[in-house]
C-alpha cells in the first residue's frame, strides 16, 4: 500500500513545498539524473495560478534532484519557464521518499495543485493530487487546483 502527502507554506514571494511518499519503496522506480521529460517518471509537482486568471506555471520535482518549469498561457498552453532554481532536498528511507522544494512564487490569491507521479520498477504510472479532475488524470485542469492561498 502507498500513500503521498504533500503541503505547501509560504514564505514572502516563495513557497516552501513539502512531498512524502510512504508504503512499499522498493517497488518504486526511482530516476536517474537526465532522464526526460521529468513529469513522465516519478516526481513531485506543483501548479500554480492567480485566481481569476487563465495563465499558470508548472513545476516539476524529481528525486533525482533535477527540475523542469513550464508557464502556461491558458489550459496546456506554454512552453519551458527560465525560472529561478528551487531548492530541492530529498531524503529516501526504506518505507518513505521525502522531497522539500522552495520555490520562488510572487503574488497573492494563488491557486495551486499538489501532485506526484509514481513510477514502479514494471513501468506502472500511478497519479496522486489532492484532487482530480473528473475523467483521467489531468493536474493541468483548473479543478485539480484545489488548495487557495491568500
Amino acid at each position: 500500500m502507498r500513500s503521498v502527502h504533500a503541503q505547501a507554506v509560504r514564505k514572502g514571494g516563495s513557497l516552501f513545498l513539502s512531498y512524502r511518499i510512504e508504503g512499499t519503496l522498493r517497488d518504486l522506480l526511482l530516476p536517474a539524473p537526465g532522464l526526460k521529460p521529468i513529469w513522465q517518471h516519478t516526481c513531485c509537482e506543483l501548479f500554480v495560478a492567480r485566481k481569476g486568471m487563465t495563465a499558470y506555471h508548472e513545476f516539476n520535482f524529481s528525486p533525482s534532484g533535477e527540475w523542469a518549469a513550464y508557464a502556461f498561457t491558458d489550459y496546456r498552453q506554454g512552453a519551458p519557464l527560465a525560472a529561478p532554481d528551487p531548492r530541492i532536498a530529498v531524503r529516501p528511507a526504506t518505507k518513505t521518499l521525502e522531497l522539500e522544494a522552495f520555490v520562488s512564487v510572487p503574488g497573492q490569491n494563488l491557486l495551486l495543485g499538489l501532485s506526484a507521479v509514481i513510477e514502479d520498477r514494471d513501468g506502472t504510472l500511478s497519479y496522486w493530487a489532492l484532487r482530480h479532475a473528473p475523467g483521467k488524470p489531468d493536474f493541468h485542469h483548473r479543478s485539480a487546483f484545489a488548495l487557495e492561498l491568500a
